[in-house]
């Protein structure tokens, strides 16, 4: 057990934990050509986020109120036997599982989860544990860093890539997403993004990333990107983030079928709209979740009523509108004596 964390509550509190959901936006050098693999640029998102409750027990339970989430107790269950023994904070809690983002989607969801339970259980016990070292124990952020930053800070996030070492991507840049700019969302319900074993498997096959290529994504992230976000314009900011994507999904096309898109309906559609309308096109992460960045929730609503009066946003695709997440996650601390406190990140 680690000797920082003997101080642990007698009793745990109770404490309800949201975790916000995220948009990767791209890798920018998968190929370590200075040392350091990957490095993400990242959104967190308003919609999808999980909450997650524990509760002092007799013994261990999970229940999940939503049916469609049920493969996740035992995923839950042994997050929690995990926390148990890295802390030796043993006493028994019951987890509630509120509401969980949909998996394999392109939004994070692992993440999401073990930062939601372990929060949970960090502010239940008393312990001072960050998203951070929360994700070591629990196996998150082996590549990418926007979830945990996300659950920290939220807004427009870009990391530096994990240490040779493993350590979690440190944040290099934070910036304040315009309230006003809006996402589209298309989400394809039929199909899964890329994970576990063959995530793994694609990554390893992936041939080496061009230094070049690599170069010119930072050049777009640092010189067009980061600074039409804090200027609010943006044109630039979409038309740099459909040059990273176009770039990166390049990449990973021979993973995804020959297209930087899982989905050819959701593909189909972007590109329609990219065709039409000043829009921010790609995928996140493994999809098959695609987005579309607008200027305003009035060109969200204009430009999804054309992608469906033209047939290209079906009954096969979900759309949702969202925008950018400025916070991170919340908890709320409760106890019969104290009532509700909430926290942040």
């Amino acid at each position: 057990m680690n000797q920082s964390l003997r101080q642990i509550a007698a009793v745990p509190a109770r404490v309800v934990a949201e975790a916000p959901a995220r948009l990767h936006l791209g890798f920018l050098d998968p190929s370590a050509s200075l040392g350091r693999h990957f490095a993400s640029l990242g959104l967190v998102i308003d919609d999808f986020g999980t909450c997650v409750e524990v509760q002092p027990a007799s013994v261990n339970e999970v229940d999940v109120m939503a049916a469609q989430d049920a493969a996740l107790e035992p995923r839950l269950a042994g997050m929690l036997a995990r926390l148990q023994g890295e802390t030796g904070a043993g006493h028994p809690l019951r987890v509630i599982l509120h509401r969980a983002a949909p998996a394999h989607c392109g939004l994070g969801s692992g993440t999401q989860l073990a930062l939601a339970l372990g929060s949970a259980f960090a502010d239940a016990h008393g312990l001072a544990l960050d998203g951070r070292r929360l994700a070591a124990m629990l196996g998150r952020g082996e590549r990418s860093g926007i979830g945990i930053a996300g659950f920290a800070h939220g807004g427009l996030l870009l990391d530096g890539g994990p240490g040779a070492d493993g350590r979690p991507a440190p944040l290099l840049a934070r910036a304040e997403f315009p309230a006003e700019w809006r996402v589209i969302l298309l989400m394809d319900e039929a199909l899964d993004g890329l994970h576990g074993s063959a995530e793994r498997q694609a990554m390893a096959n992936l041939p080496p990333f061009a230094p070049q290529r690599a170069a010119a994504m930072c050049h777009q992230v640092l010189m067009k990107i980061l600074p039409a976000v804090i200027e609010r314009e943006f044109v630039p900011f979409a038309e740099g983030i459909s040059e990273v994507q176009r770039e990166i999904g390049a990449y990973f096309a021979d993973a995804q079928g020959g297209s930087m898109f899982t989905s050819p309906a959701v593909g189909g559609a972007l590109a329609w709209i990219g065709e039409r309308f000043a829009a921010g096109i790609g995928q996140s992460s493994w999809g098959p979740t695609g987005f579309a960045f607008v200027e305003s929730e009035a060109r969200a609503t204009e430009v999804l009523d054309a992608a469906r009066a033209a047939g290209v946003v079906s009954g096969g695709l979900h759309a949702r509108i969202t925008g950018g997440r400025n916070r991170g996650g919340e908890r709320a601390f409760v106890s019969a004596a104290a009532g509700a406190r909430p926290r942040r990140g």
